[in-house]
């Protein structure tokens, strides 16, 4: 068995399975990529990681600076859990609606939540999240919603990947 040293190591590199049987058409093969297999439960994983340490790279980010993010559940997630593992106090925004066991795992990776009205949406996150970085410019606002670095994990991580594991694939 494989011990990691590192959990943000084990970000990426998913399993594929074969799910043909799923389809009516039985001259089609369809592949997915089980994303739910990163160490924090999604695809998010890569992105948030990606978001961290460009920001630590480009000097955005510093040690012990706070992140801030408005996120409606697994971008929040993986990024407070690894803003933990980095010692980042984070801060994330989201709306009332969102269900408690999402809001429960943030405080397991020990975000500061900040709720914003449930009727707003996402939106309403996110102006909130746009204001209060506005206000504390000593913040790292990572906003997932216009950052370069989220479909990079992409273009990055998850495509070579599938082509990696799946060199037969057309489209």
């Amino acid at each position: 068995m494989v011990i990691n040293e590192n959990v943000l190591d084990m970000i990426g590199n998913t399993p594929m399975v074969d799910v043909s049987r799923l389809s009516p058409n039985p001259n089609v093969r369809i592949v997915a990529k089980l994303e739910s297999q990163n160490p924090f439960g999604s695809v998010k994983d890569r992105i948030a990681r990606q978001m961290i340490e460009a920001a630590e790279k480009d000097g955005r980010l510093h040690p012990g600076q706070t992140i801030i993010e408005p996120s409606s559940g697994n971008t929040g997630i993986a990024m407070a859990a690894i803003a933990q593992m980095k010692g980042y106090p984070i801060k994330i925004l989201m709306p009332t609606s969102v269900s408690i066991e999402r809001r429960q795992m943030l405080e397991v990776f020990g975000a500061e939540l900040i709720l914003t009205p449930g009727e707003e949406g996402s939106n309403g996150a996110v102006r909130r999240a746009q204001q209060m970085a506005a206000e504390h410019p000593e913040w790292c606002f990572l906003y997932q919603y216009a950052n370069d670095a989220n479909p990079r994990a992409h273009y990055e991580g998850t495509g070579p990947e599938i082509w990696r594991d799946c060199p037969e694939i057309t489209h």
